[in-house]
C-alpha cells in the first residue's frame, strides 16, 4: 500500500479584508498590490477564533470527507508558525476537541512549507506501517503577527485552515515522489520577533528559483515528465511566483489553482486550504496527478508528486 490523501477540508474567517480596506490603513493602492502580487482580499479571524478553532474546523470536515472517525486516527501533525500558545500544541487541543482518544500529536515548524513537511512526514509512519491514519493541518492567524503599519507585509497575509487525512491507498495512486530542503543561511529573510519581517526582494528571488525546480525534481524522481501534470498546487504567495513554475512545467493556466486572489499568503494553510477547493470543485479527478510546491521561512521547501485517488 501507498500512502495518499483519502479526504481534505479547509475553514476560512468570515471577515473579508479588502485591498480598498487597507488603502485606509497605510499607505497602498489596490492597483499595486494586485499587478505585484495578484492578491485582492484576504480572510482575517475575529480576536475570539484561535488557529486551533480554524483548524478543528478544518480537520472535521477532512475526516467526513475521507469518512475515517477521529477514533481512527493514529497521528495529528499540525504545521503552524502561529499557535495558540507556545504549549500545549495546537494538534494537543485538537486531538481533545476532535475526540481522537488515541492518536500521538505535535506541532510542525516549518513557516509557509510546514504542510508540506507535515504531508511528507505522514507518509513515512504509513510507509513503515507504524500507523494508518494521520492527520495534516496546515493553520496560521498570521493577522496576529502581521505590523498592520508595514505596507510591505500587511497586504500579503491572512488567516486559514487546510487538512488532509492521509492514509494507505491502491498501488499506483498516493505520494508518488517528494522533496524537502532548507537553507537556514536564508533565515535573516524572513523571520518573526515581535512581528513579521521579510526582504520581500530576497525571498522573491529564491521562490522563483525554488518552486520550479523543486517541481520538475519531484517529477522526475517519480519517473514522469511534465506532459503527465494534470493540476498545480503551489503555495499561494504571489502570483508572479506561482506563474514563473507554471510556465517552467508547461502547465495550461485553467490547471493551476490560484486562491491568493482572494486568501493571500496564509503561509502553511495555503496549500491545503487549495487542495481542499479544488477537490470540492471537481477540478482534481480520479488518477490525476498532482504537484503540490512550496516555500517559506527557514528558508524551506518541499514538493510533492502524487497520484489522487484511494
Amino acid at each position: 500500500m501507498s500512502a495518499g490523501i483519502l479526504g481534505t477540508g479547509h475553514y476560512t474567517p468570515e471577515k473579508v479584508l479588502t485591498n480598498h480596506d487597507l488603502e485606509q490603513m497605510v499607505e497602498t493602492a489596490d492597483e499595486w498590490i494586485r499587478t505585484r502580487t495578484g492578491i485582492e482580499e484576504r480572510r482575517i479571524a475575529a480576536d475570539e477564533v484561535n488557529t486551533s478553532d480554524m483548524s478543528y474546523h478544518a480537520a472535521k470536515q477532512a475526516l467526513d470527507e475521507a469518512d475515517i472517525s477521529a477514533e481512527q486516527i493514529d497521528l495529528i501533525l499540525v504545521a503552524t508558525v502561529t499557535p495558540d500558545k507556545p504549549f500545549p500544541s495546537v494538534s494537543c487541543m485538537i486531538q481533545e476537541r476532535l475526540g481522537a482518544s488515541k492518536a500521538a500529536a505535535m506541532d510542525v515548524s516549518a513557516a509557509c512549507s510546514g504542510f508540506m513537511y507535515g504531508l511528507i512526514t505522514a507518509k513515512q509512519f504509513i510507509d513503515t506501517g507504524a500507523y494508518k491514519y494521520v492527520l495534516v493541518v496546515g493553520a496560521e492567524k498570521l493577522s496576529k503577527i502581521v505590523d498592520w503599519s508595514d505596507r510591505n507585509t500587511c497586504v500579503l497575509f491572512g488567516d486559514a485552515a487546510g487538512a488532509a487525512v492521509v492514509g494507505p491507498v491502491t498501488e499506483g495512486r498516493g505520494v508518488l515522489s517528494f522533496e524537502l530542503g532548507s537553507d537556514g543561511s536564508g533565515g535573516p529573510h524572513l523571520y518573526q520577533e515581535d512581528h513579521l519581517f521579510m526582504n520581500g526582494r530576497e525571498v522573491f528571488k529564491f521562490a522563483v528559483r525554488q518552486m520550479p525546480e523543486s517541481s520538475v525534481n519531484v517529477i522526475k524522481k517519480a519517473g514522469l515528465s511534465e506532459n503527465d501534470v494534470d493540476f498545480l498546487i503551489p503555495h499561494q504567495a504571489n502570483i508572479r511566483i506561482m506563474e514563473a513554475a507554471r510556465q517552467r512545467l508547461g502547465i495550461p493556466d485553467e490547471k493551476m489553482s490560484k486562491t491568493v486572489k482572494k486568501y493571500g499568503n496564509t503561509s502553511s494553510a495555503s496549500i491545503p486550504v487549495a487542495l481542499s477547493e479544488e477537490v470540492k470543485k471537481g477540478k482534481i479527478k480520479e488518477d490525476d496527478t498532482i504537484i503540490l510546491v512550496g516555500f517559506g521561512g527557514g528558508l524551506t521547501w518541499g514538493a510533492v508528486a502524487l497520484r489522487w485517488g484511494k
